[in-house]
């Protein structure tokens, strides 16, 4: 696997109000949050540009409503804000995809030259499935770190209901087999980066 030296590492809402397992109910993948750390820490480590973006949900009762401590990102990618010697974006959205939020992303990983970028981040199937899909519409060679992202069990029409495990296997088909996105692993990226 062959990452460009100015492949992106964009961080999809890796926010406190994910931990409110009674809001969300049960999650898959608990080594998401080490793998995510993993990743930004190698991009840093490689003056690659990182993109932290962060749900501003204007639902009430949201944990990621703007102003709740929900809203705030985890402590560990917190820790790793303005750490990296690469360029640095913060982008804040309030839908799925990160294409469509403040500042636009499109045009700044335009301007810098972008044509690869990597996805970790939450949900699986949400904000990072339609990250992706948009990105692989926009013509961008997307990468999606599977076992860097989680995701949480969904009930919808006619009572059916997928696990969280069911649900990232349902994305990663979909964005693979559709030609959306590669599906990989952190220790793909980690090594490929570091190599």
């Amino acid at each position: 696997m062959e990452i460009t030296q100015n492949a992106a590492l964009v961080v999809v809402d890796v926010q406190k109000g994910f931990d409110e397992s009674e809001f969300w109910g049960p999650r898959n993948n608990p080594a998401a949050d080490e793998n995510i750390a993993a990743l930004i820490a190698a991009w840093q480590h490689t003056d690659r540009p990182v993109v932290f973006v962060r749900h501003d949900s204007s639902t009430p009762g949201s944990p990621l409503r703007t102003g709740s401590e929900g809203n705030d990102f985890k402590e560990y990618v917190q820790a790793r804000r303005g750490k990296g010697a690469g360029p640095e974006l913060l982008v804040t959205k309030s839908v799925n995809s990160a294409f469509y939020g403040t500042p636009e992303l499109d045009s700044w990983l335009k301007a810098a030259g972008v044509t690869q970028f990597v996805l970790v981040g939450i949900q699986t199937n949400m904000c990072v499935e339609t990250t992706a899909r948009m990105g692989g519409n926009l013509g961008y060679d997307v990468l999606v770190a599977l076992d860097a992202t989680h995701t949480f069990d969904l009930t919808g029409p006619n009572g059916w209901h997928l696990t969280a495990d069911e649900l990232a296997r349902a994305s990663a088909v979909s964005l693979h087999g559709g030609g959306f996105a590669r599906v990989v692993t952190t220790g793909e990226l980690v090594a490929a980066v570091r190599s």
